[in-house]
């Protein structure tokens, strides 16, 4: 088995091995809108959820060439509000086409002709076809230089499409939703499927 000091190795080949392992990676479609309230509308596959109590969502974002902050991180710690979407396949080249790296006084969703709507709870708008947009306010950040800021966002509110979403038990159907993730290489995705169900072990006190 090879093994590498990931100590020794610049950032850029580092996100190159971890990117290709760690996978697949969900997508946060991340909506936010500066002080001035300019919009923006960027994906992050550095995302996960964190914990249900309270409800927790981690972003990582990478600082700019030049030391600046992404336009999300800068209006995430500037207003300390966001929306959080997931995307299914039908939003795949929509969500694609907000990578671009644009100037900060460009809104990717009006530039995109993505459908955005008001939010209930935060001042960032939601997209309007994201089968799962989570309202969110910023909890706190690390900030680990000379790369990384790190944002820790707590979900205060929760819109599901409703062909995919059972009030009556709060079940969700992911599938249904077609969610894709990232994989390795640049703009290689995957849909989520369910290929083995395993039962989880319960620990028995006779047991030896």
């Amino acid at each position: 088995m090879a093994f590498l000091r990931l100590v020794e190795l610049d950032g850029a080949t580092c996100y190159k091995l971890l990117a290709s392992t760690i996978v697949p990676r969900p997508i946060a479609w991340v909506s936010t809108c500066s002080a001035a309230g300019i919009g923006n509308l960027a994906p992050y596959s550095f995302f996960n959820m964190m914990g249900a109590a309270p409800p927790l969502l981690v972003l990582g974002t990478m600082r700019q060439s030049d030391g600046r902050l992404k336009d999300s991180a800068a209006n995430l710690i500037e207003t300390r509000e966001c929306v959080i979407h997931l995307v299914g396949e039908p939003q795949l080249e929509a969500m694609n086409a907000t990578c671009v790296d644009a100037p900060p006084d460009l809104d990717e969703a009006e530039w995109t002709g993505t459908d955005m709507t008001e939010s209930c709870l935060v001042a960032p708008r939601r997209i309007r076809k994201a089968p799962v947009a989570i309202e969110c306010r910023l909890h706190s950040y690390i900030d680990a230089p000379p790369a990384t800021l790190i944002l820790v966002a707590e979900a205060v509110g929760l819109h599901l499409a409703q062909e995919f979403f059972d009030p009556e038990r709060m079940r969700v159907d992911p599938l249904a939703m077609q969610l894709v993730g990232r994989v390795h290489g640049p703009g290689a995705y995957t849909r989520i499927g369910v290929d083995r169900v395993l039962e989880r072990p319960v620990w028995h006190t006779d047991e030896k």
